[in-house]
């Protein structure tokens, strides 16, 4: 059952048609990549998922409910957590507050100070926070401040921050960027491992390898377009797809 419905949605850019009656279903609990050559709308077609930009024409249903006219926050509420391509993370503060920070917003609806001194004295929310920790294995890192992690382990700071919301869908916005090969690898392991069949995926990548290792079914852009969707060895040997995206090359 698909749980992300797209339906004809355009955007345009001071008259340049960055996405063009885009349409594409996201399976429940599945891992859904969009791939596609720079400039091809995948991150403006997230964008529009998150609140971020107001689609001009078409619509977008999650779980059965419009997400057109949401703030972020209000989307995050429902169940969309988000991954950006450069971790977003509070550098100052320990991973243990990084986590706890967006544990106490979903509960509240929103962070405030005052939620923040109750937070530190509510056992239930430390220990969520260090479950999730542990789950992305940070939790010997805890108390350490978040600024000075490797890029990988920022991005598995992220994710904990992501989890710990329970997400019902979590976007993934080029989340091997920057990477070396082992930190790539690793992240592949730990998107394999997190969330089971409970938190539905939507991948943009670049690194096919990562885009092949993890995804069920592959939505290609090319100019705001999809021009061809299905499993990964389809698109794999598809000639549109090797054409648009590598000049003829096989992926």
């Amino acid at each position: 059952m698909a749980i992300l419905h797209v339906k004809g949605v355009g955007k345009n850019f001071a008259g340049l048609r960055a996405l063009n009656d885009v349409n594409l279903s996201v399976e429940e609990g599945g891992v859904h990549a969009i791939i596609g050559p720079n400039g091809a709308g995948k991150s403006t077609l997230l964008n529009c998922f998150v609140g971020r930009l107001t689609p001009d024409s078409g619509s977008v249903t999650f779980a059965g409910r419009s997400l057109i006219g949401l703030s972020p926050h209000e989307i995050n509420q429902a169940g969309v957590a988000r991954v950006f391509q450069t971790p977003e993370i509070f550098p100052e503060l320990n991973l243990l507050d990084n986590v706890i920070i967006p544990a106490l917003a979903r509960r509240d609806g929103a962070f405030a100070v005052n939620g923040w001194s109750r937070a530190d004295q509510q056992h239930e929310l430390r220990d969520r926070a260090l479950h999730m920790l542990e789950d992305v294995e940070l939790a010997d890192k805890r108390h350490l401040q978040a600024g000075n992690l490797s890029r990988g382990d920022k991005r598995r700071l992220e994710l904990a921050m992501c989890l710990v919301q329970d997400p019902l869908l979590l976007l993934l916005d080029e989340p091997t960027a920057g990477m070396s090969r082992a930190d790539t690898n690793s992240t592949i392991d730990l998107l394999q491992r997190i969330g089971g069949g409970k938190v539905t995926k939507i991948i943009i990548e670049h690194d096919m390898h990562v885009v092949f290792s993890l995804a069920d079914r592959i939505s290609v852009l090319a100019q705001g377009t999809v021009i061809a969707e299905g499993e990964p060895e389809a698109i794999r040997g598809d000639p549109r797809v090797q054409e648009a995206y590598l000049g003829g090359a096989h992926l």
